[in-house]
């Protein structure tokens, strides 16, 4: 994979909808919890799948949870997880679908406590400030670290589902709590 593409990070290619989501949203900072759990529920439904994949049923996890809402999808019962099963707009993985629903009570328990998700997750940063990292290279982008891991492992032990280090660290890039748009990449001279 090449670093830079058409003054881009490598990584997203020329597929037109990745390289819109590069440029207009990835690692752009999101401190509005609605938008902070869309990306819990689509990071945590890519376990194990390509983004690109994720990003094409974007529309149908909308539309199959409650256009994000975290408390609609935290009413959901298992009944909404059969009929989902059936959904051809998302990925139809029973222990994703069922996840997605117990992630929604966990993640309103979290807002309760620390008044927001995004306090929640500024609270693993030093000084409770994003990181803006300065790589120049794909490779040198890391899959977790010191925060993700940290964060990955409480949510775990709250009884988060799918949502490991590795998944952690790809949230918290895409929600711009962790700047690795490379240091020659368009969307950092801007």
């Amino acid at each position: 994979m090449e670093d830079m593409i058409n003054g881009r990070c490598g990584w997203c290619g020329t597929d037109e909808l990745y390289v819109r989501y590069h440029d207009q949203e990835w690692g752009r900072p999101v401190t509005d919890d609605k938008t902070l759990f869309e990306f819990l529920v689509l990071e945590s439904a890519q376990a194990g799948l390509s983004w690109i994949t994720i990003l094409r049923k974007r529309e149908g996890y909308r539309k199959a949870f409650h256009g994000f809402d975290a408390e609609s999808v935290a009413r959901m019962t298992d009944d909404d997880v059969r009929r989902l099963m059936q959904f051809d707009g998302i990925v139809r993985n029973s222990l994703k679908i069922k996840a997605t629903i117990t992630n929604a009570r966990l993640f309103l328990e979290i807002q309760k406590e620390f008044g927001s998700f995004y306090e929640y997750t500024l609270s693993f940063f030093p000084d409770r400030k994003p990181i803006i990292n300065t790589f120049r290279s794909l490779t040198e982008i890391p899959t977790s670290s010191p925060e993700s891991d940290a964060m990955s492992k409480d949510m775990k032990k709250r009884g988060f589902k799918f949502f490991g280090t590795t998944i952690c660290y790809a949230h918290l890039q895409a929600t711009g709590f962790i700047n690795d748009h490379l240091t020659d990449c368009i969307c950092r001279k801007g």
